[in-house]
């Protein structure tokens, strides 16, 4: 019996080490190749980076430039990979735990991440600028679309770009969370700058609406006013944006 616990340590040791010298590249293998896509790797399994990296977001990709990973090996004995990933491309960085529940399940933790605001006009006809801030407690998304979760992102110095020039606008935030079974809910908040911005989001399932207010004490901009004449209904105290939708297929 002692000679064959040994013998079985010593296979496990053996594997460990064997495991523990595999190329990077191997990592292709656990992740779902149609919404992440790696290249340029080097190192090994357990850590290793490759200097491109997109994932799939939408009907398109996030570029997030160089990557690199430590991947906490016990994660790949419930098949549930489990990685740090850092990434940073120009001024855009990103830090997160990640792990794979499942072909289309995916968990996030402690996330910190810098993008600019012109990552939008990838998805939304869009004319801002600026820069978002993200942070994440937790966050669990299950086919496309989040279960459970709580964080915060911030539009640091938002612009409205206007054929007259580029309008400043102010920092805003938004506070949400997402418990079991429950939609996701969000406070839209003013941190500083002319023009307030205050309501709320929400979605449920594919299921989303906002009822945000904006209002001006020195009055708005009349391109700012001409632009949302568009998409809000004018108030006494400003504009009201309101409207419900349901999300687009993720392909």
């Amino acid at each position: 019996m002692f000679r064959l616990i040994t013998g079985l340590a010593l296979a496990v040791v053996f594997l460990a080490c064997l495991i523990a010298s595999a190329p990077a590249r191997l990592l292709n293998g656990f992740l779902p190749a149609d919404r992440i896509i790696l290249q340029g790797f080097s190192g090994t399994l357990w850590n290793g980076s490759a200097s491109r990296a997109l994932v799939g977001a939408g009907s398109g990709y996030i570029h997030l430039g160089a990557v690199s990973w430590s991947l906490n090996p016990l994660s790949l004995l419930t098949l549930s990979p489990g990685l740090r990933v850092e990434s940073s491309w120009g001024k855009q960085q990103l830090s997160t735990d990640i792990r794979f529940t499942g072909s289309d399940s995916i968990e996030l933790a402690n996330l910190d991440a810098l993008v600019s605001a012109q990552l939008l006009k990838q998805f939304l006809p869009l004319a801002v600028g600026g820069d978002f801030s993200v942070q994440l407690g937790d966050l669990v998304v299950q086919g496309g679309l989040p279960i459970r979760g709580e964080g915060r992102i911030v539009w640091h110095q938002a612009t409205w770009e206007s054929a007259q020039g580029v309008l400043p606008l102010g920092s805003y935030a938004v506070d949400f969370q997402q418990l079991p079974g429950q939609a996701l809910s969000g406070e839209i908040v003013t941190i500083a700058g002319a023009v307030t911005a205050q309501g709320n989001v929400s979605l449920e399932g594919k299921h989303y609406s906002v009822d945000l207010l904006v209002t001006s004490e020195p009055g708005l901009d009349g391109q700012l006013q001409q632009a949302l004449s568009l998409i809000a209904q004018p108030v006494s105290e400003g504009y009201r944006i309101a409207f419900d939708g349901q999300l687009l297929e993720i392909e």
